[in-house]
């Protein structure tokens, strides 16, 4: 195993350093199914980002905090980092796209950030945030490509574990892969029993076809941007990501865009709880394909995000299906 993986000790010292920092969500039963929804919506910012950006950037010397911090994301991860940043008295320069749902552009300025608008391409806002962090020296705080951001992921896993120890199968959403390296490391590496499953799209089905062919496969801008879930429209999950998934995920499943919005009428209506499309990814595979889970009853499906421009959420819990 690569010592570049993340360790249990490592996910706890995150633990440490998040405590206070961040809200210890609470895991909902959702009514007549043997299934619990880790709601990350409920962190200060919507979404489980804020883990691993305060991870991070408490984890930079002085210096590197005098200097500032560039990010690159297309809503969730720039909102935590910027929340961070304004937290601790850290400068924030936020690389999005265009394509950005306006509420995220919102919050993001709202706490503080600087926003720099590039296309809609993943490559594209990753190599804008590296020129940006040469030319200023900025230190760079990737969205998923990180060791303390999977660590500050994985305390997800933890909190998991300390309320349902007996926990068969954690879906979990894919997109550049962090979330889903942490979790699953801290789950495998506490208790391996544990099946642990990525969520994909269908149109953006990147990591399906990368578990499927045994190595990472890139799609491009276009193809992923077909999707509603528009906070898992990264192109290829990150290489030290990948490594993650490698020695600790078991499987990886799409659902489509209808179990999707399906999925999100559900939490709202039986879970009283607003997911956004990419947020109601990993709940949509027990609701829809639990038999594609590969066994067990007791599930734990992470609710990522809950940050859904007004105007689509009342249009999908009409009952209008959506196409991107």
């Amino acid at each position: 195993m690569s010592s570049e993986l993340v360790t249990l000790v490592d996910i706890e010292q995150a633990r440490e350093r998040l405590r206070g920092r961040i809200v210890r969500t609470p895991l909902v039963p959702f009514p007549h199914e043997l299934l619990w929804l880790k709601a990350e919506n409920l962190q200060p910012t919507g979404a489980f980002k804020l883990r691993g950006a305060f991870n991070k950037i408490l984890s930079l010397t002085p210096d590197e905090r005098a200097r500032g911090v560039v990010a690159h994301s297309s809503g969730n991860h720039a909102q935590a980092v910027a929340y961070a940043a304004q937290v601790l008295g850290v400068r924030a320069v936020i690389v999005m796209p265009q394509n950005a749902p306006p509420v995220k552009l919102a919050m993001t300025r709202s706490w503080g950030a600087e926003i720099v608008l590039v296309g809609n391409g993943s490559d594209e806002r990753a190599a804008k945030s590296q020129e940006l962090a040469a030319q200023h020296g900025y230190t760079l705080v990737p969205p998923y490509a990180d060791l303390a951001i999977i660590a500050g992921a994985g305390t997800i896993g933890l909190e998991i574990l300390e309320e349902i120890p007996d926990v068969e199968v954690v879906t979990v959403p894919v997109s550049g892969g962090g979330l889903l390296a942490g979790v699953a490391a801290a789950l495998k590496l506490a208790r391996p029993e544990v099946r642990v499953i990525g969520v994909e799209p269908e149109l953006a089905a990147d990591a399906y076809e990368s578990w499927r062919t045994g190595q990472p496969v890139t799609l491009s801008a276009e193809e992923v941007s077909r999707t509603l879930a528009d906070g898992l429209r990264v192109q290829h999950v990150g290489a030290l990501n990948w490594e993650h998934m490698r020695a600790f995920v078991d499987d990886i499943v799409t659902v489509s865009e209808e179990e999707i919005q399906e999925a999100m009428r559900q939490i709202a209506f039986r879970g009283r709880l607003v997911a956004e499309p990419s947020g109601a990814v990993a709940i949509a595979a027990p609701l829809f394909h639990r038999s594609s889970l590969g066994g067990g009853e007791r599930t734990v499906a992470i609710l990522s995000g809950g940050n859904i421009e007004p105007a689509l959420l009342t249009t999908i819990l009409r009952g209008a299906a959506i196409h991107s």
